[in-house]
């Protein structure tokens, strides 16, 4: 095969496959967690075979460092300090920091918009 970009139904098949991947780790981990770990690696290793993006929703379900599947409650942590979702690996003992800024800025601009709303009402 050529190298370069894959044609785009071979990459909507390999993030079919990430999906399926996902959704059996997670099934899996309670009884096999090794097994759900294996599924990630499977899932890490297509996603750079066809050169794609792991599915966002995915993303933040394994470790970045030690690419084991992620179980709030189970072997990691998720707390919310200073503007960010810090996830602590029990695994490993890596943190993840993914900013939740945006999400500050679409409610800010809600409660605007609401202000806003009101203020016309009156007038």
């Amino acid at each position: 095969m050529t190298r370069g970009k894959k044609p785009n139904w071979m990459i909507e098949i390999a993030k079919e496959r990430m999906d399926i991947l996902f959704n059996r780790a997670e099934k899996e981990y309670k009884e096999h967690p090794e097994r759900a770990h294996r599924y990630v690696e499977l899932a890490r290793k297509i996603s750079k075979k066809y050169n794609t993006k792991i599915p966002q929703v995915w993303g933040r379900r394994y470790c970045k460092n030690c690419y084991k599947f992620l179980v709030p409650g189970h072997n990691c942590t998720v707390r919310l300090i200073n503007n960010e979702i810090n996830i602590f690996c029990s695994e490993c003992g890596y943190i993840m920091k993914i900013p939740y800024i945006r999400e500050k800025k679409l409610k800010r601009r809600a409660k605007i918009d609401s202000y806003t709303f009101k203020k016309r009402d009156y007038e």
